[in-house]
């Protein structure tokens, strides 16, 4: 659960700057979060959780 929410606040900073910055017009972030609402609803999503868990267990031991 804290990952997820820690990983939703930094997405969502990355996605606010790279708007502000020029990089991604407004209308490619909402499809891209569609995209990932749309994701989260299929047999795919616990493989997606699955692997994050996995890549943020690795970073944790590393530091």
């Amino acid at each position: 659960m804290a990952v997820s929410i820690s990983a939703v606040i930094l997405l969502g900073i990355v996605a606010i700057v790279l708007i502000r910055g020029g990089s991604v017009r407004l209308w490619h972030a909402l499809a891209c979060a569609g995209f990932g609402f749309f994701l989260a609803s299929t047999g795919a999503a616990p493989t997606i959780s699955d692997a994050i868990e996995t890549v943020t267990g690795w970073i944790s031991t590393l530091g």
